[in-house]
């Protein structure tokens, strides 16, 4: 038994170190791999191809990758060609990504993003690429791992038509500004009235035109006004920048407006380097001018110290957008302002104006006044800018005008000049048809050729009476200087001998305020004396305008308790009133007119050595409510009605002023 014993414990002790002994090979074989596999991950780290001995790639790339990689390399390309052109819009160099951005993540790979609003920011952190502007409306603006091969793409799609923007809106700046700042050859002093033409030869010798070549049937108009303006450059600059700001400074010109896109709000919290897409409808007075729609860039920057500049070119040729017309009637070439603040607190604005039109679908009588720039020319922007100014200038004051009545508050002040705006706006847009209202044209074969006809409904509008609106429209040409019949239409006084609504007899002027140092220029409440006792007298509110390139006439009947209110400071979008008035232009120089011999003057010309006699454009509008139902149908009588009113006038003021002929 002892020996048994002694024999099992030499086996296992040989076993015990037989084990003991493969541990430890397999303890140095472990050691082995592990260095094995560090080395492997080394190389792993940074592989060298043994044929060229440069950095390789390890194992297979999928299909999406591959994708993406080729993007990436496309977008890189797109980064740089971007960054030279911010460098152009800010006026300093712009990093690019091997200098400015953090690497990217694991797994990870880079894309231009591109917001909805913007042409996107450069960097995967916001504060590395000192871009400049704010290239976002709550949009990241940052390069971001895309999520499918497609969104990169889209990206670049969306950058390339940005940066496309960005090239236009440069051009078009340097091109406002030198034709702002450059004088003879480019511009030529006129000999009829002193006004500037564009030499097109010399324009075109000078100028890479922004845009394709105009079309077939277009014609060029092109004009620069200069003047002082009671307002500085910054509060200039934010109204332009600010579509309803903007129409309420040009609210005779500018019948609708709106911002499509914001793809720069500026830099640092101004408005330098601004760059918005915008659509407008702009507006002459008279139902033979059709309303031209346009697209258009709108690019802010600014030059130096208190010297700003802000300018506009149509984008048709490079896109159509939602809101487009389906014909282009108007493009806008590179057009605007230079404004340059003065010691004084005004400033000196400088405008060009410079746009291509369809002329066929003008009236031949209007063709001279749009041919010289005067009817959407720099005059009228700049004119309209001064009146405007001047009347904000009064407003703000806390003087009150010695010509103005002294029993009206300042809040009643305040809530007759709105209630004015609001009347005069709803004229405007009753002449020229533009999108503000839901106009329909008749066709109507008893009404006069030159005399338009247009209804709408009035629902559910406290400023207006409920029921059918009727408007008619026309314009004439009448041999009395703008001026003259300007102040035959605003004085009370005679109006009786156009206006069948003063009751044949003189009115009173029961309120005046005052809009500038023009007379003309003001706001009134008007009172037509009653012709018996069974007659009630009614109030006429009226607002007229002047300026150096036109003017207006525009009044309505209005209620006179409500009136009561509204001098006392009350609400008077409730006052419901429809306008009719009168809009004054000058006929233009070459104009149709006779001469002084008594010649058409057909071509523009002397007429045989005679002198053309200065003349006027008169646009005649009425808005009439025909029918206190929504649900009536017009009737043939009503029109006839309103565009006897329109014939009648016309005749009454021609016979007045000694102009039947």
């Amino acid at each position: 038994l002892c020996l048994l014993c002694k024999v099992k414990n030499i086996i296992f002790l040989f076993q015990t170190q037989l084990e003991r002994h493969e541990n430890s090979l397999l303890r140095q074989e472990n050691d082995k791999l592990r260095v094995e596999n560090m080395a492997i991950r080394d190389a792993m780290r940074n592989p060298i191809c043994t044929n060229c001995g440069g950095p390789a790639i390890i194992g297979d790339i999928s299909l999406e990758e591959q994708h993406l990689r080729i993007e990436n390399a496309r977008l890189k390309d797109e980064l740089d060609r971007v960054c030279a052109l911010a460098g152009k819009f800010l006026g300093r160099p712009i990093s690019t990504l091997a200098t400015s951005i953090a690497p990217p993540l694991p797994n990870s790979s880079l894309e231009l993003g591109v917001g909805s609003n913007g042409f996107g920011a450069l960097s995967t952190v916001a504060t590395t690429l000192p871009l400049g502007p704010d290239f976002g409306g709550g949009m990241s603006n940052a390069l971001v791992p895309p999520s499918r091969p497609t969104t990169a793409v889209t990206g670049l799609d969306r950058s390339v038509e940005r940066s496309m923007f960005l090239e236009l809106a440069l051009a078009a700046m340097d091109e406002l500004v030198k034709m702002a700042q450059t004088d003879e050859p480019l511009w030529i002093r006129s000999l009829e009235g002193g006004r500037e033409i564009l030499n097109q030869d010399e324009y075109l010798r000078t100028f890479t035109p922004c845009i394709a070549m105009k079309s077939n049937g277009f014609v060029t108009e092109a004009s620069r006004e200069s003047g002082m303006v009671i307002i500085n450059s910054l509060a200039l600059v934010e109204t332009l920048m600010d579509s309803n700001r903007w129409s309420e400074m040009f609210p005779c010109m500018i019948a609708r407006t709106s911002t499509t896109d914001v793809i720069s709000s500026g830099v640092g919290g101004t408005r330098n380097g601004a760059l918005q897409l915008m659509h407008a409808e702009l507006q002459v007075l008279s139902p033979l001018v059709p309303v031209r729609e346009v697209n258009f860039l709108r690019f802010c920057k600014q030059h130096a110290e208190g010297v700003w500049a802000v300018v506009d070119v149509s984008i048709d040729t490079i896109r159509e957008t939602s809101g487009a017309p389906s014909f282009v009637n108007c493009r806008r070439l590179p057009s605007g302002c230079v404004v340059q603040d003065m010691p004084n607190g005004y400033s000196k604005v400088t405008w060009v104006e410079h746009a291509e039109y369809e002329e066929s679908q003008v009236h031949q009588l209007y063709h001279p006044l749009l041919r010289s720039g005067m009817a959407f020319g720099a005059q009228r922007w700049v004119a309209t800018l001064q009146r405007q100014c001047e009347c904000l200038a009064i407003l703000m004051s806390s003087s009150v005008p010695t010509r103005d009545h002294t029993g009206i508050t300042a809040s009643g002040r305040r809530s007759m000049l709105k209630l004015a705006q609001r009347m005069t706006d709803n004229f405007c847009a009753g002449v020229c048809a533009s999108t503000v209202h839901k106009w329909n044209k008749l066709n109507v074969g008893n009404v006069d050729e030159d005399v338009r006809v247009m209804t709408r409904k009035s629902v559910d509008d406290p400023g207006e009476p409920p029921g059918i609106v009727l408007s008619a429209a026309t314009s004439v040409w009448l041999p009395v200087s703008p001026q003259r019949l300007f102040d035959f239409l605003r004085d009370e006084r005679l109006r009786s001998e156009w206006d069948i609504l003063s009751n044949g007899g003189p009115m009173q002027e029961m309120a005046h305020i005052a809009k500038g140092q023009d007379h003309g220029n003001c706001v009134s409440l008007l009172r037509a004396s009653a012709m018996n006792a069974n007659q009630s007298s009614m109030l006429i509110l009226q607002e007229t305008c002047i300026d150096a390139a036109g003017s207006l006439v525009v009044y309505a009947p209005v209620d006179i308790p409500a009136m009561h209110v509204v001098m006392n400071g009350g609400d008077s979008a409730y006052v419901a009133l429809l306008p009719s008035g009168f809009a004054i232009v000058p006929d233009g120089p070459g104009s149709r007119g006779p001469t002084s011999n008594g010649q058409l003057n057909g071509n523009g010309g002397g007429g045989g050595g005679a002198q053309r006699v200065g003349g006027s454009l008169l646009t005649v509008a009425f808005q009439i409510l025909v029918n206190s139902l929504p649900t009536a149908k017009l009737t043939v009588e009503s029109v006839e009605t309103v565009n006897n009113l329109i014939s009648c006038t016309v005749q009454k003021i021609k016979a007045a002023l000694q102009c039947e002929s």
